[in-house]
């Protein structure tokens, strides 16, 4: 049985998305000034793709969510859905380095496999157009 979520749970997801990805930016050395919220895109309570430059005016593409938190520079993705695909290949990219290099260490394979299925269910988002049409500012 699927539950909806209330406007006001969205909310609190996006706020908490929000700060999180304030939280690992800064845990990076990476001081957030502002989010770019019209070339952000949230798909609650999924993932969120957030657009944030920083104090020294760098900018970047930030992914918050029931995955891996994770980063970009802004050159890396021309928008948020080809900032999702870009984490995507990125993470499969990462997942086969420690396959590659992590034969026996249970934690590191455990990680890998979690970017592998994480990236899957990027891509999938990415190449779904219903949800990109639904997402685009108003």
């Amino acid at each position: 049985m699927s539950k909806q979520l209330t406007e006001q749970q969205q909310s609190e997801w996006v706020r908490s998305q929000f700060q999180k990805a304030n939280e690992y930016l800064a845990s990076k050395g990476i001081l957030p000034d502002q989010v770019v919220v019209t070339e952000s895109r949230y798909l609650v309570p999924l993932v969120a793709v957030w657009r944030i430059k920083s104090q020294d005016r760098k900018e970047f593409w930030v992914l918050t969510g029931d995955l891996p938190t994770d980063h970009m520079a802004l050159s890396g993705a021309k928008n948020a859905k080809e900032a999702i695909r870009a984490f995507s290949f990125q993470w499969q990219l990462k997942a086969q380095q420690i396959l590659d290099t992590q034969q026996g260490d249970k934690t590191q394979l455990d990680f890998a496999n979690l970017l592998i299925s994480r990236a899957h269910g990027l891509y999938d988002l990415f190449d779904n157009e219903t949800i990109w049409q639904a997402q685009q500012p108003t």
